[in-house]
């Protein structure tokens, strides 16, 4: 069977500080910690600004890629990302139990000189990175427990 290989990460504490953890990615070595105001030492970002970061990456270089693929005169793409929890407008309970949803907000800006008709072939192309693919689907998460 052939694919794609699977996206491996490792996360592990990182001594004895409440909250900070060190990710490995192949080489590559970063900190997550939470904020001071939560118990952290906020020795870096949190896991939701991974997540963003993680979007915000995806969606520059997606849309890079095509502009690059296509000829499209673009010179400069900045993305800032927010997430928040909010209330769920169209949940038939509302009113009794009201629950909560996760949104998050992508401003895009693209520099060059672009037409409107390519500034929104460029925006359609954002939502099409992979990893907004992955956030907007039905994602399953096996959790187990391995053997030391």
């Amino acid at each position: 069977m052939s694919g794609p290989l699977p996206t491996v990460v490792t996360v592990e504490e990182a001594g004895a500080e409440k909250y900070a953890q060190i990710l490995h990615s192949g080489p590559h070595r970063l900190i997550a910690d939470e904020p001071e105001d939560v118990g952290g030492q906020n020795r870096g970002p949190g896991p939701y600004e991974y997540l963003l970061m993680g979007l915000g990456a995806c969606t520059n270089m997606t849309v890079r890629m095509y502009a690059n693929m296509k000829g499209i005169p673009l010179e400069r793409i900045r993305v800032v990302l927010s997430h928040q929890k909010i209330y769920a407008e169209d949940c038939k309970d509302c009113d009794k139990n009201p629950r909560k949803m996760d949104e998050i907000v992508r401003d895009i800006t693209l520099e060059g000189e672009l037409t409107g008709e390519q500034r929104e072939r460029l925006l359609k192309i954002a939502n099409r990175c992979p990893v907004h693919q992955t956030l907007t689907s039905t994602i399953a998460i096996r959790t187990r427990l391995s053997s030391q």
